[in-house]
């Protein structure tokens, strides 16, 4: 089936009772291909009476679900099913590969994945080709370039007002989160050298942890850590608790050096007293004039059994990989916000510690889950389903990822930008998005799609949400139309004289939804070029636009 096709005008624009299997509003005379190709409704509503079987239905959904008898539950998933048993929630059915196929290299990695690689997977017998493949995404350097990507987010990795980082310094800082996250450095390490490095913004990569905040007094430093390190926003702290953790960072001193735009960040030499400082937990401490504060923090935070540090990683990574925190929101860790499942949260921050603080291992655990690989469609309809996760969250695809996905199938596009110029702020049209350092570097693309600005660290900050403004981009763009046009995807669909039509229909699928098109599918694809008169390349070009305006394209599922 086609997902997204047309709903009745007065219908939702997205159904969120129906993840993925909704449609979007019909806008009258949007989506004609050239003066002389048909638009392509008829194929979208042509494909519209192919709806997947209604929910409830205890039977495996082609092409999205596979049968109960093929999952593996782990230990992770019992903590899952134990809190959906007690709520009398049935978990949904596991994903169908290639479901999973498309979902773990998004999610590890951002891309879309080879065709070739999607059929082979397909017609794989091994019974733990899963776990292999869990395994060699997360060795591949694609892995580094997406994962630094949100973890930049929060860093808030940018240039130019209200974060100055300058050029060089987003550069160098970026650069740095990616060679820790390539070479899977520790998190308490990770952590730890941000909050105590010394030096130059330029030549000491992690101080500018120091500089990527609007606020550089103390309190502004302090919320800064709280909020990247705790998963907490001291605005709900008590003014004593907020004043005695900002002590840790009352040392600190910001000195200009003669090159241009260079800083060195430093305890201050020149301190000769005592600081009376308070953590986070309530316990005081007073620091002597010797001891740098910031390392007296971070030996707190990183510390075996803080109740903060890893618990906060853990429900951030659980929150980027399922859609939704354990604790929700995934940075707003407090007493009066409890996690939806403890003993979920518990075991993934056991995990974390008991491995060394290694983010690789944290998420095998949670992609070789039963949970992670549930299909999105629920069992049964039930108001607390997705907050207990209970099947997959969809969500839209990130701006970074969609454009490099169109880049791909539609061929480079991009003109990317700073708002303010400054050197080294010209990005060539064949650069992944997802590997931008610079936050203040954008497209009028990004923008629409809600790539975040990076100025408070904050998971809100980036908008999935879809957009009256998006759609249309999508249905009437003349620029996707042009590039559609020239696409090196129709070219490789279509150039082949010899190759029959179904064949055609199938690549299309592979290329964009990365899986097969099902009988009904193919067969309403093919009726509709016959039925319209198209030649072959117009009929894709009809079919291709047709498939990137469906939610199965936007949306991660």
């Amino acid at each position: 089936m086609l997902l997204g096709a047309w709903n009745r005008p007065e219908a939702p624009v997205f159904n969120q009772r129906h993840p993925v299997f909704s449609t979007v509003e019909r806008r009258n005379g949007f989506g004609r291909m050239s003066a002389t190709a048909k638009p392509h409704w008829g194929l979208i509503f042509a494909l519209l009476g192919l709806a997947c079987a209604s929910w409830g239905n205890a039977q495996p959904r082609s092409p999205f679900e596979s049968a109960r008898s093929r999952e593996t539950v782990t230990e992770l998933d019992r903590f899952v099913r134990d809190d959906l048993s007690a709520h009398g929630i049935t978990p949904a059915l596991p994903c169908s590969d290639a479901v999973f196929f498309r979902r773990v290299h998004l999610d590890i990695l951002g891309i879309r994945p080879d065709p070739r690689e999607v059929t082979a997977f397909l017609s794989s017998k091994e019974p733990g080709k899963r776990a292999a493949l869990i395994d060699a995404l997360l060795q591949r350097p694609e892995y580094a370039d997406y994962w630094a990507m949100k973890w930049c987010d929060i860093l808030r990795v940018k240039a130019e007002f209200p974060i100055n980082l300058w050029p060089n310094g987003a550069q160098a800082y970026h650069e740095w989160v990616r060679a820790a996250l390539r070479d899977n450095l520790p998190y308490d390490e990770f952590a730890r050298t941000l909050l105590a490095s010394s030096g130059s913004n330029f030549r000491v990569p992690p101080v500018n942890f120091y500089r990527a905040v609007e606020n550089r007094k103390p309190e502004g430093l302090a919320a800064a850590a709280a909020l990247t390190f705790m998963g907490t926003r001291t605005d709900s702290w008590a003014e004593d608790q907020r004043k005695g953790c900002a002590a840790f960072f009352s040392a600190l001193v910001f000195k200009p050096s003669a090159e241009w735009k260079e800083e060195i960040v430093m305890p201050d030499p020149a301190r000769s007293t005592p600081i009376a400082a308070v953590f986070p937990d309530g316990a005081p401490v007073e620091i002597p004039p010797e001891m740098d504060p910031r390392r007296v923090f971070a030996d707190w935070l990183t510390a075996p059994g803080n109740p903060w540090f890893a618990r906060a990683a853990a429900n951030r990574v659980w929150f980027w990989l399922l859609g939704r925190g354990i604790v929700h929101e995934a940075d707003d860790l407090r007493t009066d916000n409890p996690p939806v499942n403890p003993a979920l949260l518990a075991y993934l921050e056991s995990q974390l510690t008991a491995s060394g603080y290694d983010l690789r291992h944290l998420l095998r655990v949670i992609l070789n889950s039963a949970t992670y690989q549930q299909s999105c469609i629920p069992a049964a309809p039930h108001p607390e389903a997705e907050a207990r996760f209970a099947c997959y969250g969809t969500r839209r695809l990130d701006a970074e990822v969609l454009a490099d996905l169109f880049s791909t199938l539609l061929g480079p596009g991009e003109d990317y930008m700073s708002a303010v110029p400054e050197p080294f702020t010209y990005i060539p049209k064949y650069r992944p998005a997802v590997s931008l350092a610079d936050g203040s570097v954008s497209s009028p693309f990004l923008e629409l799609f809600g790539r975040p600005s990076r100025d408070t660290g904050l998971l809100s900050e980036r908008n999935n949400e879809p957009t009256e403004a998006q759609r249309l981009h999508l249905l009437n763009s003349s620029t996707l139309r042009r590039r559609l046009a020239s696409a090196p995807l129709i070219g490789r669909v279509s150039g082949r004289p010899r190759e029959k039509p179904a064949q055609a229909v199938r690549q299309a699928y592979l290329e964009i939804l990365s899986r097969p098109p099902t009988p009904e599918e193919q067969t309403a694809a093919l009726a509709h070029a016959e039925e319209t008169g198209l030649s072959r390349r117009e009929a894709l070009e009809d079919l291709v636009w047709a498939l990137v305006n469906t939610k199965e394209f936007l949306y991660r599922h």
